[in-house]
């Protein structure tokens, strides 16, 4: 995500045709006059300017999460001076205020930032704490984003600790530094009485974060989270951040997390570490957002930085950016001691599973799915689950079926790792993030085989995923379990007030064809209660495929009989099992694999 060096040892992202004049310098002071009403008070000091206006903008996206989110909605009070000179100023687009200098080579700017969306994306403050998320808290001057600047936080009466990636200022209580605007927008920050605590691992300082209680044990966690972030470290030889940041949000429910560069924010449900499926649910969590540290942040699609932060960013290799990252927590949980081999086939298997049930893959493939993130996967809707698929869950999968290839291609000396690991060499070497041209050239580097195939099926293309062919590399059988004479009718319900109502209909199935729709209220079918019916399937498992049922449903108020032809159950059911009898070369594969062992 970012483009020159820096002291991390690694790229930091920042257009040409964006460095700033050097004199001009811009701070920040942040404070909290009204946290119960969810407000933050921002103050923006622009010197060396030179011109008779200067232009501040507000980001209308966070990196990480493709979808253009409008921060400058949240804005009040804009308003700019200079000394005890009230200046001229304009809003002239959706996101941008023009100041009027009035041949002052200082101004300041203020204005308050309306934060009450929880969610590890936006910014959310409460009489408890803050937490804000930079690209809706920030605004920099148009056309230097090389900028540096300093960022003074002002904690409310009561609060007394600040969590944040950023480099503190030495000297200066709660104040702190980015290099450029792309640092700065990447650096979220946690005010109030967290609870703090440290471990190292690979030789960096991690500092977590705790907002909203919970069952947590604080020693264990230290023990896990660290043993996760070696395990991420030995792919890729290096670590290359000096300290990282966890801030995590518990809440009562809760989930989701949002990659930085040297730091993320989680959120979790304050009750479930005590529980090994929330335990472990927690710990997947923290592989995925601490592999992003590489991949996605500096293992990156070339369209991913330097940032345009007012327009989209399209990149066709979310798959790789996100479902890559899905695919390699499960790696680090089992390399981490988390999971047993078993528990990792059974996890992957049920990821083949679940997008071979998902209709919409065979509609979009991984690279479309990347393209159109910014209009489909943040707006989902009735129909789309037919319409197009996760890259997130395709990339898993491609990401499998790539891995196990590229091991049984080399006959064990290679994986998925080391395209990985070559691949992060790669862009640090360069300077700059990869083509899909360029990843795919490695892959093939790395395997000594043509993937031109591979791309075509499962990247590019939408052809169903040969499971037994792929899983069988490794010596594992799955087979599909599922009974497809049983008939289906292919709608999913939510039960409102007592009333069973159709929330999405499945493409090409029964009820597809018959025409039930969304948001219809089922009544009956041929005269059963639908809470029989749709929650026993009493009705439906008495008949047989080529039946017709009349289903009564409501809609829009009036009722409706509605003829529905039942066909057979397409989806599928896996299951693996290792298969006793595997071959040395299976064997050979499925170290390589899950271990990353040649022994």
């Amino acid at each position: 995500m970012l483009l020159k060096k820096i002291s991390l040892g690694f790229i930091v992202l920042v257009a040409p045709v964006l460095m700033a004049k050097a004199q001009t310098k811009v701070n920040y002071e942040v404070s909290f006059i009204e946290p119960q009403a969810h407000y933050v008070a921002v103050k923006m000091h622009i010197a060396g300017l030179t011109k008779a206006y200067v232009d501040v903008k507000m980001p209308v996206w966070a990196p990480g999460s493709y979808l253009i989110r409008e921060f400058s909605k949240n804005v009040e009070g804009f308003a700019a001076t200079s000394g005890m000179k009230v200046l001229k100023t304009e809003k002239i687009k959706k996101n941008t205020w023009r100041v009027y200098t009035s041949n002052s080579n200082a101004v300041d700017v203020n204005y308050s930032v309306y934060a009450f969306e929880p969610s590890v994306r936006t910014a959310f403050i409460d009489a408890s704490h803050a937490f804000l998320s930079p690209t809706g808290i920030f605004m920099y001057p148009d056309n230097q984003l090389a900028l540096p600047s300093t960022v003074k936080v002002i904690p409310f009466e009561g609060w007394n600790k600040v969590s944040t990636g950023l480099e503190p200022v030495a000297g200066q209580q709660f104040t702190y530094t980015a290099k450029n605007y792309d640092i700065l927008f990447d650096s979220p920050i946690e005010v109030g009485n967290q609870d703090v605590f440290e471990f190292t691992a690979a030789g960096v300082k991690h500092e977590v974060a705790m907002y909203g209680g919970g069952n947590y044990n604080v020693e264990r966690l230290k023990v896990d989270m660290a043993k996760i972030v070696e395990q991420a470290t030995a792919i890729y030889g290096e670590n290359p951040n000096k300290h990282y940041t966890f801030i995590v949000h518990n809440f009562s429910r809760g989930g989701g997390g949002l990659e930085h560069l040297n730091s993320t924010v989680l959120g979790a449900s304050r009750d479930d570490y005590a529980s090994e499926e929330g335990y472990k649910g927690f710990l997947s969590l923290v592989a995925h957002e601490y592999h992003h540290l590489w991949n996605v942040k500096r293992l990156r699609p070339v369209a991913l930085g330097p940032f345009d932060y007012e327009n989209e960013n399209y990149t066709t290799n979310l798959w790789v950016a996100e479902g890559f990252t899905a695919y390699y927590e499960n790696k680090f949980m089992l390399r981490a001691g988390f999971l047993n081999p078993g528990e990792f086939v059974n996890t992957l298997t049920k990821a083949v599973n679940d997008l071979m049930n998902t209709p919409g893959s065979r509609v979009q493939s991984a690279a479309m799915s990347s393209f159109d993130a910014w209009i489909k996967y943040y707006r989902p809707d009735e129909n789309s689950n037919n319409s197009g698929v996760s890259y997130y869950s395709k990339g898993e999968v491609v990401g499998l079926l790539m891995d196990l290839e590229i091991a049984n291609a080399t006959k064990g000396k290679y994986s998925l790792d080391d395209v990985m690991k070559a691949m992060y060499e790669q862009c640090k070497m360069k300077g700059k993030g990869y083509t899909d041209a360029e990843f795919k050239a490695m892959v093939e580097k790395i395997s000594g085989v043509s993937f031109t195939n591979f791309w075509d099926m499962y990247v590019n293309g939408t052809q169903p995923i040969e499971y037994a062919k792929y899983l069988g590399y490794a010596g594992i059988k799955v087979t599909d379990e599922n009974d497809h004479s049983v008939v289906y009718m292919g709608i999913a319900n939510r039960k409102v007030d007592g009333h069973l109502i159709v929330i999405s209909v499945g493409r090409n199935t029964s009820a597809w064809d018959g025409g039930v729709n969304a948001g219809d209220e089922v009544i009956s079918v041929d005269g059963v209660a639908a809470e029989q019916v749709i929650g026993k399937m009493a009705v439906i498992t008495s008949k047989k495929v080529g039946d017709v049922v009349t289903v009564k449903v409501k809609r829009d108020g009036i009722d409706k009989d509605i003829k529905v032809k039942l066909k057979a159950n397409r989806n599928v059911r896996l299951v693996a099992k290792v298969d006793p009898d595997r071959t040395d070369a299976q064997l050979a594969v499925f170290k390589k694999w899950s271990t990353g062992s040649v022994k």
